[in-house]
């Protein structure tokens, strides 16, 4: 099939980038003495969690309870839920998960971590859990400070593993001055922490490539490196064309002079602005990289043509979105494709897995 045979909006993933993307990253970890545990919320696809752990990936990372029973038909060695789970629902099913593979669970309370034991001792299953600190981005993580209470505490509670502690450095945008100053920050702070703990999780695509320089680290889980987008090229952790993922569209209207219309919204793309902050644009155009992509409603992408480029209705344009991660979760359905060649197509099975 050639792409121009599929309806749009159609989101493509050029499958020789995602592979260089993938073998990349898997040099670069095996290079370093890093193991790698990448995170599924950038493409939410079994099959591609598959391919990551084929590569030498020791297992995968997920957010949800859902997205985790999702992976499952992905065989991943082991789970790492690196998000707080709470509430009787979510534990009988995560118990579930820990029946049919090795599951870990990121953890910053107690709050959390009792009601994750007496899961576990229920279902009579071990769970293996890591301490949470925060390493700068101030969002779920408890200060380093605290962090030898909340180990002690978890040591002390049945069928809990403490098998290290996990941060995640996302505050690390780019590597311009000020970043470098952060990730030399995060190196000294985790070189503090890091002694005698078997797994010292972090990482992020960002700054993925210098994640040899954090002393002490153990593993890194980046999700977005799998497809990049423009907020890894602006971020200085991918070149242009190392983005895989453009989601085509048919332009629909040219009603207006200087403007056109395509099929696509913030309910195809999203609205995730750029991380920098710069230029209030949702999208790169391929075809013409000067027109602004400059306002969405739900269904209608307003593109302007300030250059004098001149598009008709029923033309198809491709477009690099900002937030790769979140438009993989808009779309039902997804490509992989060579050149003009569409060669395989997934369900994106772990979309809108909240819970």
């Amino acid at each position: 099939m050639n792409i121009h045979d599929l309806d749009t909006p159609a989101l493509l993933i050029d499958l020789d980038v995602m592979e260089r993307n993938l073998s990349r990253v898997a040099d670069y970890t095996k290079a370093h003495g890093l193991n790698l545990r990448p995170h599924i919320k950038t493409h939410k696809i079994p099959a591609l969690a598959r391919k990551q752990i084929d590569l030498g990936a020791i297992g995968i990372t997920c957010a949800k309870v859902g997205e985790a029973e999702v992976m499952l038909e992905a065989e991943p060695p082991e789970i790492l839920v690196a998000y707080p789970v709470f509430g009787e629902s979510k534990l009988n099913r995560l118990m579930n998960v820990a029946r049919k593979t090795r599951l870990l669970v990121a953890v910053d309370d107690l709050a959390t971590a009792h009601p994750l034991s007496a899961a576990a001792v229920a279902a009579r299953v071990e769970v293996g859990v890591l301490a949470e600190f925060d390493a700068g981005l101030h969002r779920v993580g408890v200060e380093s400070e605290r962090l030898p209470a909340l180990l002690e505490g978890l040591r002390a509670l049945p069928n809990l593993k403490v098998r290290g502690v996990a941060c995640y450095p996302g505050h690390i945008k780019s590597l311009d001055p000020a970043g470098e100053a952060s990730l030399e920050e995060l190196s000294a702070l985790i070189s503090r922490i890091a002694n005698g703990h078997e797994i010292v999780s972090g990482g992020s695509t960002p700054a993925l490539f210098e994640s040899h320089k954090v002393k002490g680290l153990t593993e890194i889980r980046p999700g977005t490196y799998i497809f990049n987008d423009r907020n890894t090229v602006a971020a200085g952790a991918c070149a242009r064309q190392d983005c895989a993922v453009t989601i085509m569209a048919t332009v629909v209207s040219t009603a207006r002079a200087g403007q056109m219309i395509i099929d696509g919204g913030s309910k195809t793309f999203s609205s995730d602005r750029m991380s920098t902050g710069d230029n209030g644009t949702w999208g790169e155009l391929q075809e013409a990289p000067l027109a602004r992509f400059h306002k969405m409603n739900e269904e209608h992408g307003y593109i302007a043509l300030d250059n004098g480029e001149q598009f008709s209705i029923g033309d198809r344009v491709r477009i690099v979105p900002n937030h790769v991660c979140v438009a993989m979760n808009l779309h039902e359905t997804v490509y992989g494709v060579r050149g003009d060649r569409v060669e395989q197509s997934w369900a994106v099975k772990a979309r809108g897995k909240l819970q």
